[in-house]
């Protein structure tokens, strides 16, 4: 019995999961993306460029993980600019998988799915690539549910309209 309701909870918390919309993708606010830029600042004036690219990378993760999309979007366009120069594959699957974060975070699942698999194809067993992908096919399937019950709806209307008129003819 413990065990059909602990299955019976599993799924009304999924099913709860999947309309509530909210993901497990941690959030970043300004004052950690103030400090990232304060580091970048800071290592741009010494000489180590190894040093610089770790803090544009943190930088990179805090905009991808902001809640505002201009933020997101300026995140996104300095990883697009990294990545064609990154030789080390830790460094390629740490950029495309922040460049899908960035555009799970503007909306753009399609792209985002592309380039969490294309990380997948570097570390398949990446447990944050794997739940990425996860969250980004949960929302797409979300979102078809959710389109598809508008156009139903709309079907329903469009339906019932004609009918009225019709009966109003007769």
């Amino acid at each position: 019995m413990a065990k059909l309701e602990a299955k019976l909870g599993m799924i009304v918390d999924s099913v709860g999961q999947f309309f509530s919309g909210k993901d497990q993708l941690p959030w970043c606010d300004s004052d950690i993306i103030a400090g990232c830029e304060r580091e970048v600042a800071e290592a741009g004036k010494q000489s180590s460029d190894e040093l610089l690219k770790e803090c544009l990378l943190r930088l990179s993760w805090a905009l991808v993980h902001s809640k505002r999309p201009q933020d997101v979007q300026r995140g996104i366009a300095m990883l697009e600019e990294s990545l064609p120069g990154t030789d080390d594959p830790v460094q390629q699957r740490e950029k495309l998988y922040l460049l899908a974060i960035g555009h799970y975070r503007s909306g753009d699942y399609s792209r985002s799915r592309d380039l969490v698999e294309r990380c997948l194809m570097i570390a398949p067993d990446w447990r944050q690539a794997v739940t990425l992908k996860k969250t980004i096919e949960d929302k797409i399937t979300k979102d078809g549910v959710i389109g598809l019950g508008i156009a139903a709806t709309a079907a329903g209307l469009i339906a019932g309209g004609i009918a009225a008129a019709v009966s109003r003819r007769r």
